[in-house]
């Protein structure tokens, strides 16, 4: 069973878009659009950068950014936990070795 596209009404940079988008994700593209059109915003207020295309490419550049570095953390986390789960396992192995002796 697939899910028909639907299309959503946008704003971003005062200009309005009708995005296709999947049923159900509806709410997830315009809070997508939210946070973009908020950085675009708090780029355009800054006033370092003129034009609206520039300013849209630098948030969206600002977005990536953060969300690699969200990436970066989570991969983090996960070497971490397997980090953890090899010492358990060494740590086990190592007290099963002293009940037997």
């Amino acid at each position: 069973m697939s899910s028909k596209p639907s299309s959503v009404n946008i704003r971003v940079l005062d200009k309005d878009y009708t995005i296709g988008c999947p049923e159900g994700e509806e709410t997830s593209l315009l809070s997508a659009a939210d946070l973009l059109n908020k950085k675009i915003i708090e780029i355009r207020d800054r006033g370092s950068i003129i034009g609206s295309e520039r300013i849209a490419v630098m948030a969206a550049l600002n977005l990536a950014h953060e969300f690699l570095g969200a990436n970066s953390a989570n991969s983090n986390l996960s070497d971490v936990d397997n980090r953890i789960n090899s010492l358990k396992e060494k740590i086990n192995s190592a007290l099963g070795e002293i009940e037997l002796k």
